[in-house]
């Protein structure tokens, strides 16, 4: 198996709202925000080629769907479709894609499974030879939003994806598309359902790579008591991320972020206090063998 990460579309989010219980005085040290309080955000996806014979990719991060209003209200800082911009860089089309694993449905990470924005078109999904992994949980979770949370959501996107006729609802640690090559965990704490996906080098073993999504979206949130506002329960995912990261650490899983705006990926640390932490950190995968 050959790792890439890929740069999606970024962003650039209010960064009162993504540390939710931290002060500005700490978090701007993390990440530095601009003239309107937002930090800037990546949008990264993973594609795992030859996973056991298949092209999998993992999120499509946030696209470019929105209208330019929208887009301007949500921080998008590009305005063409920067997915698949990185695949054709790297020699993929949209057909060499056979299966796209969604942590979730939220705009931002299930964004770039639609085509760029158009006058008066209608929304389009992408990559037609794919088969799109989804929690059941979750589902049944962007089918009824909550009024909190439903403005996180594509309206129009789950009937796509039914209507296609390529959509796994998973349930449990492995998808009837991917077997065992892929281990999912569960996460309740920032949405329900949220399924993180780890690919392993052989059934069972350690030192795999988690893809992370929202419960650790990058490095400053891998301190354990760090959460956003976005998350709907967060007493939960700090005790999630906790069950999380000793287990990484036991088994030497390395951790893949999403929103990190300068890592991809890095190992679990622990200090002399017991705090966590990132370790190793990789600014990029190009090609990486797993």
């Amino acid at each position: 198996m050959k790792l890439w990460s890929l740069q999606g579309n970024s962003q650039k989010l209010d960064g009162g709202a993504m540390f939710g219980n931290a002060p500005r005085a700490l978090w701007s040290q993390w990440l530095a925000p601009d003239e309107q309080n937002r930090v800037p955000l990546a949008c990264r996806c993973l594609l795992v080629q030859d996973l056991d014979g298949r092209n999998v990719l993992f999120e499509t991060g946030i696209g470019a769907f929105f209208e330019p209003r929208l887009r301007e209200r949500y921080g998008v800082q590009e305005d063409r479709h920067m997915l698949l911009d990185a695949l054709a860089e790297r020699g993929f089309g949209e057909d060499d894609i056979d299966t796209v694993v969604l942590s979730h449905l939220h705009f931002d990470h299930a964004g770039g499974l639609l085509a760029a924005w158009q006058p008066d078109a209608p929304p389009r999904l992408l990559f037609p030879r794919a088969t799109y992994l989804v929690g059941a949980e979750h589902w049944q979770r962007a089918l009824k939003p909550h009024p909190r949370d439903r403005a996180s959501f594509i309206p129009e996107l789950p009937a796509l994806l039914e209507a296609s006729g390529r959509l796994e609802r998973v349930r449990g640690a492995h998808s009837a598309t991917l077997g065992s090559c892929v281990r999912f965990h569960y996460s309740d704490g920032h949405t329900p359902g949220l399924m993180l996906a780890e690919i392993q080098p052989a059934p069972d073993a350690g030192g795999g790579v988690l893809f992370c999504a929202d419960l650790i979206p990058g490095t400053p949130w891998v301190h354990v008591p760090i959460t956003m506002g976005y998350d709907r329960f967060p007493e939960r995912l700090i005790e999630e991320k906790q069950a999380l990261l000793d287990d990484a650490l036991a088994r030497g899983v390395r951790l893949f972020f999403t929103h990190d705006p300068e890592v991809a990926m890095a190992a679990v640390a622990r200090d002399v206090r017991g705090r966590y932490g990132a370790a190793q950190p990789q600014p990029a995968l190009t090609g990486q063998a797993l």
